[in-house]
């Protein structure tokens, strides 16, 4: 895409975030009509020093691989309407390309949300001839038949954004992500900040079996317990999806009518519930104040429009951290069994100038 036509998709974007909630939105596929962009600021490791006795290309016994010349599979676990996977993947399509991998060389597939189907995707990766694997595991159990696949081929995995389960440097390379509990904690403490430390709370939780929701979960009950006058009065899942969201909150309106703020493990839930308090002829980010976790366009427009509070980031764009990984590794240099990234956070007191980096 041209410099120009990315300036004109970046302002159509920004301008369409409103609209979106203003019609109603509940389904994420709709989400597509404003695809998100890449243009913001690449995920980076908080520590860039690789652990000394961390995993190495001898320590594997796995045989070296030319990474510009190499055959690199990419598996996705969601369906790409959701503005955080239209990131993740294009960041990786960027990296391979700026690199100079030829476009037959990246295979891309997408499980749809279905943990069968990305075992089954993996491994097709592995048939086709993928010599370097990049996953972003849709579960953090169930991907082992996948990674044992992988392991019996002796080609490296870096799983991004969710932590499997299985042992980092036997069965798959490294994690790169971000500090999911740190994460919570940073959204307590903005909704502490946001509602002056008194409320009622719900949590839309995301989904099940995954150590992001567990984590983001954790970290922010921890938080909270800091501070008596926040209670959590309710919590229900909402799969980290729009429509369900908006479900969720539709309900919770009904049986918490007195509920005062709203912490939305991803900003697709939070537009969700944003949707249903407009709806219920509520003020969102006014009468109830809404943080959440992710860093979409859409989300961030709405704290700089008043009708929402606070996001923090958690970056998608893991292309180039993924390629170096696996460059450092090819090259025999130590990794550590996860990279931790930095990630940004947008208020009131930011959005309007920082929405440009969002996705």
């Amino acid at each position: 895409m041209s410099a120009p036509a990315r300036r004109t998709r970046l302002v159509l974007v920004t301008g369409a975030a409103a609209a979106l909630v203003l019609t109603g939105c509940t389904s994420r596929e709709e989400t597509s009509s404003a695809p998100s962009s890449g243009a913001g600021p690449a995920a980076s490791a908080a520590s860039a020093a690789p652990s000394a006795d961390g995993c190495t290309l001898a320590k594997t016994g796995y045989p070296k691989v030319d990474l510009k010349t190499a055959i690199v599979g990419f598996s996705q676990s969601e369906k790409e309407a959701n503005p955080f996977r239209i990131a993740e993947t294009q960041s990786i399509r960027d990296e391979a390309a700026k690199l100079g991998i030829p476009a037959d060389h990246l295979l891309t597939t997408n499980a749809q949300s279905d943990l069968n189907k990305q075992i089954s995707d993996i491994k097709s990766l592995l048939d086709r001839g993928a010599q370097l694997l990049i996953v972003a595991p849709l579960n953090s159990d169930g991907l082992a038949p996948a990674l044992d696949a992988a392991k019996a081929k002796k080609v490296p995995v870096v799983t991004v954004d969710r932590q499997v389960t299985s042992k980092p440097c036997t069965d798959y390379l490294t994690f790169i992500g971000s500090d999911f509990v740190k994460q919570g904690h940073r959204a307590a403490a903005a909704l502490v900040k946001s509602t002056g430390g008194n409320g009622k709370v719900a949590i839309l939780l995301g989904s099940s079996g995954n150590n992001v929701t567990t984590d983001r979960t954790k970290g922010f009950k921890d938080e909270l317990a800091k501070t008596p006058g926040l209670s959590v009065v309710a919590e229900q899942t909402g799969d980290f999806d729009r429509s369900k969201g908006q479900n969720v909150m539709e309900q919770l309106i009904q049986t918490h009518p007195d509920l005062t703020a709203v912490y939305a493990e991803n900003d697709e839930m939070g537009i969700g519930a944003v949707n249903a308090l407009k709806t219920a002829g509520k003020a969102p980010g006014k009468d109830v104040k809404i943080v959440s976790v992710d860093g979409t366009r859409n989300a961030v427009q709405l704290i700089a429009d008043g009708s929402y509070n606070a996001v923090i980031e958690s970056n998608p764009r893991f292309g180039q951290l993924a390629f170096q990984t696996l460059q450092q590794f090819e090259d025999g240099q130590p990794i550590a069994p996860s990279i931790v990234i930095s990630d940004d956070s947008y208020d009131e007191s930011n959005a309007a100038q920082k929405v440009g980096n969002a996705f």
